[in-house]
């Protein structure tokens, strides 16, 4: 009797003590949930902080009366970002294992090969800043909502890549919204055709940059800093005679604010800004996916919208928040259309690759 009740009391112990492990096991989990979520949470926040002030504080700087030179101020930003890029990599040297930095000496070869892509980067660059000079933050997101069908566009005619119809809808619907969008802000009043053109050819060059950067990265070893660095030196050098040629030296110059370090603090700080971005934007990639980073993307230009038009007391009619809900909605159509294609190519690639394991005969005749 008492063997029965010593060895109930035992399974019994042993029950209660597998019960609390699992319930430890599932605390645990609970706990890394949450650790993940408030630190994916976090990555989210701060690039939306990064790209929507930053998308403001160029605004400010290129929509200043008294300096009409938009050409030094990117100039500018560039020479920030290659000085940021030294500073971290001594920073890298000093303290490794609180920054993370590829070391990065200048190589004219390396430079060279990334030229056609500083040429097409200082496009990107400089026909975004102008947009965004002239249209303002509130009209930004659909001035420049045409890199999608550039992309499609682009992708077909230099990489002979076919598009599915299912994209090519959303590129519609982007289109749509991009011609509401204009002709509603033509209504109002407060139309560019000068910023649009910029918008569009701004959006023009980001498409060739995503296609260029694929070309260049083998120089730069995959990496995504060195081929920052690289850019921006390779852009300091090809501004220097365009911002000679087209008056900016002289507007600077003649400049009545040119010994303020109020002044010389906001260009410095857009330039940490824009070297920031490329950072949070790798970040968030990196704690989420590409496809997350998309969508992430497409709402933060949304808020970023409704920011502007409440700071600026606008008053928008509805057809012309309508082209903004479409040229975001046909945005984020699209990142998932192409998500889903990715993801059923990224199924067949075992399929194909267990089909070139095959012998010759087997290849010819699959059912042997």
């Amino acid at each position: 009797m008492n063997r029965a009740q010593l060895k109930r009391s035992s399974i019994l112990r042993m029950a209660l003590s597998g019960s609390e492990a699992t319930n430890l096991e599932e605390r645990e989990e609970e706990e890394a949930f949450l650790f993940r979520a408030v630190r994916i949470a976090a990555v989210v926040a701060l690039y939306w902080f990064v790209s929507i002030t930053m998308v403001f504080l160029n605004n400010y700087l290129l929509d200043n009366r008294d300096l009409d030179a938009p050409l030094f101020v990117t100039f500018f930003q560039c020479v920030v970002t290659v000085g940021l890029c030294w500073l971290m990599q001594l920073l890298s040297k000093f303290c490794p294992g609180l920054v993370d930095f590829p070391s990065v000496k200048f190589d004219l070869k390396t430079s060279r090969e990334v030229l056609p892509l500083s040429v097409v980067f200082i496009g990107m660059i400089t026909f975004n800043n102008l947009c965004l000079k002239n249209v303002g933050v509130a009209f930004y997101t659909v001035g420049r909502s045409l890199s999608t069908v550039f992309n499609v566009l682009l992708s077909y005619v230099l990489l002979k890549q076919t598009t599915s119809l299912q994209a090519l809808i959303c590129c519609g619907i982007i289109l749509g919204g991009f011609w509401l969008g204009v002709d509603q802000e033509g209504l109002s009043g407060s139309l560019s055709w000068l910023g649009v053109f910029f918008g569009v050819l701004a959006s023009a060059c980001v498409s060739l940059n995503a296609i260029y950067t694929k070309k260049v990265m083998p120089a730069v070893d995959g990496s995504i800093w060195k081929l920052s660095f690289y850019n921006n030196v390779n852009a300091c050098v090809l501004f220097l005679p365009l911002i000679f040629v087209f008056g900016d030296v002289g507007r600077v110059a003649n400049f009545s604010r040119l010994t303020d370090l109020g002044f010389w603090g906001m260009m410095t700080l857009g330039g940490v800004f824009g070297f920031a971005i490329g950072y949070v934007t790798g970040l968030q990639i990196k704690f989420t996916s590409p496809l997350t980073h998309n969508v992430s993307g497409t709402a933060k230009a949304c808020a970023q919208t409704v920011i502007a038009v409440v700071y600026n007391s606008s008053s928008k009619s509805l057809l012309w928040w309508t082209s903004n809900m479409m040229v975001l909605g046909g945005s984020s159509a699209y990142t998932w259309v192409k998500g889903r294609e990715m993801q059923k190519t990224t199924h067949r690639e075992p399929q194909d690759s267990a089909k070139e394991k095959l012998l010759p005969e087997e290849k010819e005749n699959p059912g042997v």
